[in-house]
C-alpha cells in the first residue's frame, strides 16, 4: 500500500480512554505472568493506533499547513494528547509496581521501565493545560515560519527557498538572501519575543507544578535523559570549548582565507569554496535515482529497506508554498514503515536528507522487524540521531553518485561541517540552560545572553551588518528551540558518536558497518550509553573523548587539502 492510499482514523478520545483503563485493570489483576505479558501486548496495539494517527496528521499537515482538515486534527490531537497521557500514567504504575517486574524486565528490557519512571516523573493532570497550552504555543510559532512570504530579487520565497541564495558564490547576494530572511524575523519581532516568553514562563510553571526547581530538571526527563545528568553535558560543553573549538577556529581561518574574506561573516559562514560549494549534480529525479542506488549496494539490508521506500512512496521532499520548513523522518507504525519529509533546494543539504533521514528511516525499518514493543523501537533521541548521522558518514563511498566531480570537496566540507556544528549545538544547549535557569529574563536578556556564548562557542564569527544576528536574536530560527527544548545537545552527542564510526570506517568499512548494525538492531531497548558501550565505542562525556577526535579529523583535513 502507498503512503496516498493510507487511512487515517481519527483518535476517537473516549473510547480510547476506555480501552486503556480495561487493560489497566486487566494487568492489575491478572494472576500471572502470561497474563501480564498479554496485557502489555494489548497495550502496544493502543500505542501504535495512536502513534499512527499522530504520525499521518502531522506528516499531512506539515506537507500542506493550508490544508484545513488536517490543521483542525493537529488542533484535536494536540488538546486530547494530555488526557491520554493521564490514563497511560495509570497503566504505567501499575506496570511498575507489578509483583512481575523482574520478570517483565527480563522480557522487555529494563531500559523499559526506566523510561517509564521518568514519565511517571514527568507528568500529572495538574499540568494538562499547560501542555495543551504549550502545543498552541509550538504550533504558532511552526505557522508563523511556514507562512513566511520574502520578497528577494522580484520574487516570492519562504525561508528554504532562500537557502541556495544563502550559498551564493557571490558574496553580496549571499548578504542580501540573509538580510532578507533576518528582515522577516524583525518585522516578526513581538510576535516571537511573545510566543517564546509564553513558553518560558509555561514550561517553568510546568516544572514547579511537578515539584522541580526548574524547566532544566523536566527538560531532563522529558528528552528521556535516562544515564546522565545536566552536569556531565557541562563537562561534555566544557571539553569542546577546549580541545574542538580551537580546531574549528583553524578550520575557519582556512576557510576565509580560501574565499578571499578578511573577516567571516554570518553570510560567509556556510560558504566554503570561492567558485561554490558542492552541489548535486542532476535533477531531483537523478539525485533520488542515486540515493536508491547506494542503498541498494550498501548492504542486503538497506537494499531492502530502499526498495519498500520507493515501492510505497514514502517520500515528500520537495520544497512548495505552504509547506513546513526543514526535514524529518517520522514512523508509521500500523502501516509499518517511516515517512521522510524534506525541502529539497538544490543545495548539498538535498543530499544529507538521502544519509541523514534515511539513516532514522532505516532504523524505523530494523526495529519494525526486530522489536515487539512500540516503546522500544527507537531509543533515546541522541541514540537515534547517531542512527542518522553515522549513516551520512557510512555513504561515503558513494558520494560520487551525487556530487562527479565535485566529491572530494563535498567530502571535506561535510567532515568540517560536522565539526563545525557541534559548537553550535551546544552554544544552543547552554543558551536553553541558561533561559531556563532565569525565566525571568526580558527578551532582550536573552538576545544578550545568547550574544555572549557567541563569542565563547563560535568566536571566529561576525555578525555586524545584519539587525536580525546583530541584535543577538539568530536563535530564533532554530525550531528545537521553541519546539523541543534541550533536544539539541543530543546531536551533539551524536556526532561525537557517528565521528567515532568514521574513524572506524576510516580503517576497515565492513567491520565498522557490522558494529553500527548491531548498535541500531538494538533499537531503544538499551540506554545511550549503553548501546554506545555495546557498540565498542567510548562515551562522548569521557574526558579526551572529543581530544581523539579533533586530532584525527585535523590530521585527515590537512592532508585532503595538501
Amino acid at each position: 500500500m502507498k503512503f496516498s492510499e493510507f487511512v487515517y482514523k481519527r483518535t476517537d478520545v473516549d473510547e480510547v480512554r476506555n480501552r486503556i483503563r480495561e487493560i489497566t485493570e486487566e494487568l492489575k489483576h491478572a494472576s500471572s505472568l502470561e497474563e501480564q505479558i498479554q496485557a502489555v501486548y494489548k497495550m502496544n496495539e493502543v500505542e501504535k493506533e495512536i502513534s499512527t494517527a499522530d504520525s499521518l496528521v502531522y506528516i499531512r499537515y506539515t506537507i500542506n499547513t493550508k490544508n484545513e482538515f488536517y490543521a483542525k486534527e493537529r488542533e484535536y490531537n494536540d488538546r486530547i494528547s494530555p488526557m491520554l497521557e493521564e490514563e497511560f500514567q495509570k497503566y504505567n504504575e501499575v506496570l511498575l509496581q507489578s509483583r512481575f517486574r523482574r520478570e517483565l524486565e527480563e522480557k522487555f528490557g529494563k531500559v523499559l521501565f526506566l523510561n517509564l519512571e521518568l514519565a511517571m516523573k514527568g507528568f500529572s493532570p495538574e499540568i494538562t493545560e499547560l501542555l495543551q497550552e504549550e502545543s498552541r504555543l509550538q504550533t504558532q510559532y511552526q505557522t508563523l515560519l511556514a507562512g513566511a512570504q520574502i520578497e528577494f530579487q522580484g520574487k516570492t520565497y519562504n525561508l528554504s527557498q532562500l537557502g541556495p541564495y544563502m550559498q551564493s558564490t557571490n558574496q553580496e547576494v549571499r548578504r542580501a538572501a540573509y538580510e532578507a530572511s533576518g528582515k522577516f524575523f524583525d518585522d516578526n519581532q513581538g510576535e516571537l519575543d511573545e510566543i517564546f516568553d509564553k513558553l518560558v514562563k509555561n514550561r517553568t510553571e510546568q516544572a514547579h507544578r511537578l515539584g522541580m526547581k526548574s524547566f532544566v530538571e523536566l527538560g531532563y526527563v522529558r528528552r528521556q535523559r535516562n544515564c546522565y545528568a545536566p552536569e556531565a553535558i557541562a563537562g561534555f560543553r566544557e571539553q569542546v570549548v577546549r580541545d574542538l573549538v580551537p580546531v574549528v577556529c583553524e578550520i575557519k581561518k582556512h576557510q576565509a582565507e580560501c574565499i578571499g574574506v578578511e573577516k567571516l561573516h554570518i553570510y560567509d559562514d556556510s560558504f566554503r569554496y570561492p567558485d561554490g560549494n558542492a552541489v548535486p549534480q542532476g535533477s531531483y529525479e537523478e539525485i533520488m535515482e542515486a540515493g536508491r542506488k547506494m542503498y541498494t549496494e550498501m548492504s542486503p539490508e538497506t537494499a531492502d529497506f530502499i526498495k519498500m521506500m520507493f515501492d510505497r512512496e514514502l517520500f515528500d521532499v520537495v520544497a512548495k508554498p505552504g509547506k513546513a520548513t526543514g526535514g524529518y523522518c517520522c514512523d508509521i507504525p500500523g502501516y509499518g514503515c517511516p515517512f521522510i519529509f524534506s525541502n529539497f533546494n538544490g543545495t548539498a543539504g538535498d543530499v544529507d536528507v538521502l544519509t541523514h533521514e534515511a539513516g532514522h528511516a532505516f532504523a524505523a525499518y530494523m526495529a519494525e522487524k526486530n522489536i515487539d514493543l512500540i516503546a522500544t523501537h527507537l531509543p533515546s533521541m541522541e541514540a537515534a540521531e547517531t542512527h542518522s548521522m553515522s549513516m551520512e558518514f557510512f555513504a561515503t563511498p558513494w558520494y560520487g553518485l551525487f556530487f562527479k566531480h565535485q566529491t572530494k570537496k563535498y567530502e571535506v566540507s561535510h567532515l568540517e561541517g560536522t565539526l563545525n556544528f557541534i559548537p553550535y549545538g551546544c552554544l544552543v544547549d547552554h543558551f536553553q540552560q541558561v533561559v531556563y535557569e532565569h525565566p525571568e529574563m526580558t527578551p532582550q536578556e536573552r538576545n544578550e545572553a545568547w550574544l555572549k556564548l557567541e563569542k565563547m562557542y563560535r568566536p571566529y564569527l561576525h555578525l555586524e551588518g545584519i539587525p536580525f544576528y546583530e541584535r543577538g536574536a539568530g536563535w530564533q530560527r532554530q525550531n528545537h528551540i521553541f519546539a523541543t527544548p534541550f533536544y539539541y545537545i543530543d546531536y551533539c552527542l551524536a556526532q561525537t558518536v557517528a565521528l567515532q564510526f568514521w574513524l572506524e570506517l576510516e580503517k576497515d568499512w565492513k567491520k565498522a558497518w557490522e558494529k553500527y548494525k548491531h548498535f541500531v538492531k538494538r533499537g531503544g531497548t538499551d540506554t545511550f550509553l549503553g548501546l554506545v558501550e555495546g557498540a565498542g565505542l567510548t562515551s562522548p562525556m569521557e574526558d579526551g573523548c572529543i581530544r581523539q577526535i579533533a586530532e584525527y579529523a585535523s590530521a585527515w583535513l590537512k592532508e585532503k587539502e595538501a
